[in-house]
């Protein structure tokens, strides 16, 4: 009896199949994101969020004023670190997408396209 033939995670092609449900997950997720919750973190922070979470946070921990004002000085750091990841992630989705599409032939790119289409279609 021969050994197994079949393929380990080690082989190529099962890391780039890998890397490609991975890709593909990763831009899903951005799309559903994007379509569902379009308001980024940073608009939602700047139209009352950060009021409410303020207060709540001065009510419920009886924060002293200087408490509170270094607290909003975390959460403002927080919106800009959280704006500079999500684009960050962002140009990494985009820049896979653009590598994926290299490797496809013509055909493969329309089929790769028209599913982010229905997939897009689908969520909204």
């Amino acid at each position: 009896m021969t050994g197994d033939r079949r393929p380990s995670w080690h082989h190529p092609k099962v890391l780039v199949l890998l890397f490609v449900v991975f890709l593909s997950g990763a831009a899903a997720g951005a799309l559903v994101t994007r379509l569902v919750s379009p308001r980024s973190a940073a608009s939602a922070w700047k139209d009352g969020g950060k009021s409410f979470t303020l207060e709540m946070l001065k009510k419920d921990l009886d924060l002293t004023p200087e408490q509170a004002a270094q607290i909003e000085t975390v959460l403002d750091e927080f919106v800009l670190y959280y704006q500079n990841l999500q684009g960050q992630m962002d140009d990494f989705r985009a820049d896979g997408k653009e590598r994926i599409l290299r490797v496809l032939t013509p055909e493969q790119r329309e089929k790769f396209n028209r599913k982010m289409s229905e997939l897009s279609a689908r969520i909204r």
